[in-house]
């Protein structure tokens, strides 16, 4: 799985916000639930439109963007 093929990023949604599959979810909607101690069960419960693929996609979207933000930092 690529979460290329999940995350949408669309100017005039969400103000530009990564989001899941062209709905108004975002990543960072996604990340917020998991850190307030959310399961991904209970989101799913919550937001049936959602999949465990969309979930580990916003996962592996913010380790990515971690690790890129960390590499260019460590190049200057």
């Amino acid at each position: 799985m690529s979460y290329r093929n999940i995350i949408t990023i669309e100017p005039d949604k969400r103000g530009g916000k990564p989001c899941i599959r062209r709905m108004r979810i975002t990543v960072y909607d996604v990340l917020g639930w998991l850190a307030t101690g959310m399961s991904h069960l209970e989101i799913l419960e919550d937001f049936p439109e959602l999949t465990q693929e969309d979930i580990r996609a916003c996962l592996e979207f913010a380790a990515d963007r971690e690790h890129r933000l960390v590499t260019s930092v460590g190049g200057i």
